[in-house]
């Protein structure tokens, strides 16, 4: 059925917008520009190729963005919508279109997990965009005041416009109460959510409501039960491919990765565009020992994550060391170079990392001479400053080590990570497979056993000082637990929290309220999303003078 666009016009005010076209053709350029400018549009970009899309974007702010999926040499439409996700090109009232001849359920499936406003399928009629537009644009209008509220953070705030929302656009219930629910899980209000989410149940059966229990579930710990409700939900729609990541997610917290690159593996093939997909596949196959499929499951990483803003060293380092186990030094060594020469901008632990892996590409391809120069250089190093890598970055370094014959050095940077993570039974298991790996059992369970008490203790102590009143004795201890244990999560947002009661019971101060900040942010650095960060912010946001008074639950947890 064709639509007026004289109809569209009146619905909307387009003349003002500022539009992007992106095709590799210009004669679908120009066929798209014409049918915006039937609108009464004047301000029309364009743009030929993916990378061009890019960098316009990331100069000027579009209302209305129409992007082929195929554009050629370099990124993909579906490349270009998710960089923009990604870096918040896009006003949260934006209008993204992907248009493409393409019918396949790879390349749809593809781009509809960055979730384009719509879809549209060549050859487009006028009427068809016109129509299409017009949809996306009021429901834009909708959701504009949340979304800006959940750009900014403010979850709270935004999960109150959504109720002021429900009443105003009945229409639009279902979807507001999802952002709502999502935004209370946000906001550390797992339960909330929850109530949201059989709300809506209780109206349909939708398969988003029944997964995002699941994540609670999974959040909660109940890992047998989200796995259920996982699996129920995939074999509602087998096209539901969050369920698939969440399921093997869950599969991974529960210890049983062969369940988990099973279920990695047909979600790959499903949807097999996905960047942190294939590299999650590649990484528990690479645990198990399943070399062909880690192989595969990296070269499609590498292949599909060229031009894509996901790219990471992840998959160059872990195909160099399926090359070392293939005893292919060669092209682990290539693969090591190209690694620290794409990313030594963006990560600059790269030189360190693929300075391991190379020590562990000698090892296992049985060059024991240069591994142990590999490990020598690095237990060195590991002496000539204080601060440690990630938890993969280390226990990947201490694994090296023990294999090269190195004994104390590994001991203490695995004693590290258990101190920071003291409360990671799955993590505590691993640490202690790599002491009997290198004959130290006995000695690796007394060493954790030791490490998990410190954290602890350190842990303890505070929270007893701030329970029994003494604040500012509590807050200096948490100061010097953060120095001793810097990426503790537990600790860190006990001493968040220890600050915030101490302003809310002695007045505000802004430089302890820029340490909460500081100490949150870090927080959500090493792991975003969290429940108690957005819930430790807004009452950080309403210590200020002037600012509303928030609920406050001062939840300070002791491992007692």
């Amino acid at each position: 059925m064709s639509v007026n666009p004289a109809t569209v016009v009146d619905q909307v005010d387009w003349a003002g917008k500022n539009y992007l076209v992106v095709d590799d053709f210009v004669g679908v350029r120009q066929l798209l520009r014409e049918s915006l400018r039937s609108l009464g549009a004047r301000n029309i970009d364009q743009a030929s190729s993916g990378g061009e899309a890019v960098g316009m974007l990331s100069r000027i702010r579009y209302d209305v963005v129409l992007c082929d999926y195929n554009l050629g040499e370099g990124k993909n439409g579906q490349q270009v919508l998710e960089e923009a996700r990604v870096r918040n090109f896009l006003t949260p009232s934006s209008v993204f279109l992907m248009v493409s001849a393409e019918k396949s359920v790879e390349s749809v499936m593809g781009a509809a997990e960055h979730q384009p406003d719509a879809y549209l399928i060549k050859p487009i009629t006028e009427g068809v965009l016109l129509s299409r537009l017009n949809r996306a644009w009021h429901k834009k209008q909708v959701f504009r005041m949340i979304d800006q509220a959940y750009v900014e953070k403010d979850y709270l705030r935004a999960a109150r416009l959504c109720d002021e929302a429900v009443a105003a656009n009945p229409a639009h219930e279902i979807e507001l109460l999802r952002m709502k629910a999502r935004l209370m899980e946000k906001s550390g209000e797992p339960d909330k959510a929850r109530e949201v989410y059989e709300r809506v149940l209780a109206q349909r059966e939708y398969q988003w409501a029944r997964a995002a229990l699941a994540k609670i579930r999974m959040a909660n710990g109940e890992f047998e039960q989200a796995r259920q409700m996982f699996q129920a939900v995939i074999a509602e729609n087998r096209y539901y491919i969050d369920a698939y990541d969440q399921l093997a997610a869950t599969y991974q917290a529960m210890g049983q990765l062969e369940e988990a690159g099973a279920i990695l593996e047909r979600a790959a093939k499903l949807s097999p565009n996905s960047v942190p997909r294939q590299r999650r596949l590649g990484q528990v196959c690479l645990k198990l020992g399943n070399i062909a499929l880690a192989e595969k499951a990296f070269r499609k990483c590498i292949a599909i994550g060229e031009y894509s803003v996901r790219k990471t060293p992840d998959a160059y380092l872990g195909l160099a060391r399926v090359c070392g186990l293939k005893n292919d030094p060669k092209e682990a060594l290539q693969l090591l170079l190209a690694a620290q020469r794409d990313f030594v901008a963006e990560h600059p632990d790269i030189v360190l990392r693929a300075k391991i892996t190379e020590g562990l590409v000698y090892h296992e391809s049985g060059d024991y001479r240069r591994a142990r120069k590999a490990g020598d250089e690095l237990e060195e190093l590991l002496g000539t400053t204080a601060e440690r890598p990630d938890v993969q970055t280390c226990i990947e370094l201490a694994t090296l080590l023990f294999a090269v014959g190195v004994k104390d050095a590994p001991a203490d940077l695995l004693c590290y990570v258990i101190r920071n993570n003291h409360d990671n039974p799955l993590l505590l298991d691993e640490v202690q497979q790599i002491f009997e790996k290198a004959r130290m059992g006995e000695e690796g369970l007394e060493l954790i056993r030791a490490s998990k008490k410190e954290a602890s203790d350190l842990m303890n102590q505070g929270v007893l000082l701030w329970k029994t009143g003494k604040l500012t004795e509590a807050v200096e201890w948490m100061r010097n637990a953060r120095r001793a244990v810097p990426n503790n999560q537990r600790i860190l947002f006990n001493a968040a929290q220890i600050l915030v009661s101490h302003m809310q019971q002695q007045g505000y101060d802004p430089a302890l309220a820029a340490e909460a900040v500081e100490v949150l942010l870090h927080v959500d650095k090493l792991l975003p999303g969290q429940q108690r960060f957005a819930q430790l912010m807004e009452q950080l946001a309403a210590l200020k003078p002037g600012a509303e008074p928030a609920e406050t639950e001062n939840e300070v947890a002791d491992d007692a």
